[in-house]
């Protein structure tokens, strides 16, 4: 005769961190985040490399006089919360599903035009890491180009209220008028479809004009600019083919913008490199002189060591500032303010929204590139690269293509991040980051796993002290950022 043996628990994977004086776990299965109390704690710590079940669990809660109907409700509902779990074999963490082969289709990233008028030395479109762009594609994009890029937008985007159109370039603003027209074109096919549009789009910002500004601000076009810092940190990379420095170009330009461009907030983007390491002044200069609304930072893009590279020395820096800025939000936040720091605000963002990510990014998901040539591409990091092209908006998306690239980016096919518990807000990291790193744009970053999880960490006590002393301002920020 065979013996059933009882099943058995195990705890779940979790990452635990402390913050406003009270314990949590985040629940790497579902990217949740719970406070617990000592009861919760209790189970955790006996299930700490052992199986136990269920009638164990609850005996032993019991021996340290917690009654027996409360020792057996807690177990059930650590196990629904999915804290624990039967063992035997089970998976420690269930695998993000995949979107949907129809997955509707959101935002377009119109790259109006491959060239630009500045020459910057780190820039992964025209630096040494780009892409192979074959010979006799157009420079500038056509109207008939972007009017079936709009067509195809609204086309695919079945069951979206609304769609977004980021301008994008080399320099976008070469093709303004483009810009302009596609605007009016955008408006009116959106309207007829019953969608609403929003428009983006990101800059060097030397081609900013009185007329520019208020086309923008008329029209409700979210700007980035793409800048470094004070004069000697942006013209140390962001120069002209002569070599000339760019910041007193568009600094007086910037001040126009930011003055008179009143419907949407105006953010700066950074892009960190060797020598361009100073992120507080870089953002007290971006943030607190010349006005940007919001402030984020990006290490350079890059293959092989370039002399722009940032070393294991430089990212611990760039951390340790972070870690500074991160403290100045927290601060600001307990007062219920807004502090600009978009890397610390983009985090909680998708903490508050419980993201569990299939892939990095809605790169051939939700969003995708368009060439001038109209060639379909993951995301603008990819645009006019045959070798990752998904179609084009006269015949449509290519599905297979489409499908290798997302079955590749998938954060299961990556072995490396089985074990990762921030698996669930990176998934590996940006697809374009690990082409040109590794050849591969499936493979993990793993240069940035330990800066990852770090960061990822000092943003989870963010939101653990919040929640414990400002719940409201959470509740504010999900508002405004239509997360609730």
């Amino acid at each position: 005769m065979t013996v059933m043996q009882a099943p058995t628990y195990r705890r779940a994977e979790y990452h635990g961190f402390d913050a406003g004086g009270s314990d949590f776990v985040y629940l790497v299965s579902a990217g949740a985040i719970f406070e617990i109390d000592a009861d919760v704690r209790a189970v955790l710590d006996r299930l700490d490399g052992q199986e136990l079940t269920h009638a164990m669990l609850v005996r032993e809660l019991v021996s340290e006089g917690r009654a027996q109907e409360e020792a057996d409700g807690l177990v059930r509902e650590l196990r629904q919360a999915r804290l624990i779990h039967l063992g035997h074999g089970m998976p420690v963490a269930e695998v993000p599903q995949a979107p949907p082969a129809d997955f509707p289709l959101q935002a377009l990233v119109l790259n109006v035009t491959n060239q630009c008028n500045l020459a910057c030395t780190y820039c992964y479109e025209f630096g040494a890491d780009k892409i192979a762009t074959p010979a006799g594609k157009p420079k500038y994009m056509t109207l008939d180009t972007a009017k079936a890029s709009v067509d195809l937008l609204i086309a695919e985007a079945v069951g979206r209220k609304a769609v977004h159109i980021t301008f994008f370039g080399g320099e976008t603003l070469m093709n303004f008028k483009l810009l302009r027209d596609v605007v009016e074109y955008a408006n009116a096919a959106t309207a007829a479809a019953g969608k609403a549009i929003t428009y983006s789009l990101t800059t060097n910002a030397t081609l900013l004009t009185p007329e520019i500004v208020t086309f923008l601000s008329d029209n409700r076009v979210g700007v980035t600019v793409s800048m470094d810092g004070p004069p000697e940190l942006q013209d140390k990379h962001r120069v002209y083919k002569n070599g000339k420095g760019s910041y007193a170009v568009i600094e007086p330009r910037l001040r126009t913008l930011i003055t008179h461009h009143k419907t949407r907030a105006i953010t700066a983007r950074v892009t960190l490199t060797e020598g361009v390491t100073d992120v507080v002044r870089i953002f007290r200069h971006l943030k607190d002189d010349l006005g940007f609304h919001e402030v984020g930072f990006a290490p350079v893009t890059t293959g092989e060591e370039r002399a722009y590279s940032l070393d294991g020395n430089g990212m611990d820096s760039v951390l340790a500032q972070f870690n500074l800025l991160a403290e100045e939000w927290l601060e600001y936040a307990l007062r219920g303010e807004s502090h600009g720091f978009t890397n610390v605000s983009e985090t909680i963002s998708e903490l508050i929204s419980g993201v569990n990510k299939s892939h990095p990014c809605g790169a051939g998901l939700g969003l995708m590139g368009v060439s001038p040539s109209g060639d379909l591409s993951p995301c603008h990091r990819f645009t006019d690269a045959d070798t990752h092209s998904m179609g084009h908006v006269s015949s449509g998306i290519d599905r297979a293509k489409q499908g290798e690239f997302l079955a590749k980016g998938h954060v299961e096919a990556k072995y490396d991040c089985q074990s990762c518990w921030a698996r669930p807000l990176c998934a590996g990291g940006c697809h374009h980051e690990a082409f040109v790193r590794y050849g591969d744009t499936g493979h993990a970053n793993l240069h940035y796993c330990d800066w990852i999880r770090q960061w990822t960490d000092t943003c989870l006590r963010i939101y653990g002290v919040l929640s414990v002393r400002n719940p409201g301002f959470l509740e504010r920020f999900a508002e405004r950022k239509g997360l609730s």
